[in-house]
């Protein structure tokens, strides 16, 4: 379950001060399912002849317009190429995947300090101040 969702207090009426967290973790996690999606478009297509953006669709069950997006975005980046037939894979996605090997690597690094970071406060009220 996102930070911030599902009876989250920091929902419409929450706790004030605290929601712009949420909101922030939310749009991360929707980019790394973004990202989650391209990777699973890549692989596919990685795997098979050119195809088009409909076999795409229902092959991995994704609605046409997030596919299409996702087509948009690895060609935008020179992974992938269109073609007659359909979408097909270019020399790029090498370096794709090592970028994103190195970027996840950091990604995890920083995340793993965050979870550490939170568990020491996790439990802790206020330091006995009020106020600002």
């Amino acid at each position: 379950m996102p930070f911030g969702k599902e009876g989250h207090p920091d929902e419409e009426g929450g706790a004030p001060g605290s929601s712009e967290a949420a909101q922030l973790v939310d749009r991360i996690e929707e980019e790394l399912e973004l990202l989650a999606r391209n990777v699973e478009i890549l692989e596919k297509l990685s795997k098979s002849p050119p195809i088009g953006i409909i076999r795409l669709s229902e092959a991995l069950q994704l609605p046409i317009h997030k596919t299409r997006y996702s087509l948009h975005l690895l060609e935008r980046d020179g992974v992938i190429q269109p073609s007659a037939d359909g979408a097909v894979v270019t020399d790029k996605a090498v370096e794709f995947w090592t970028n994103l090997n190195a970027s996840l690597d950091r990604v995890s690094a920083l995340i793993q300090r965050l979870k550490g970071r939170a568990a020491e406060h996790a439990g802790h009220g206020p330091a006995g101040r009020k106020g600002y």
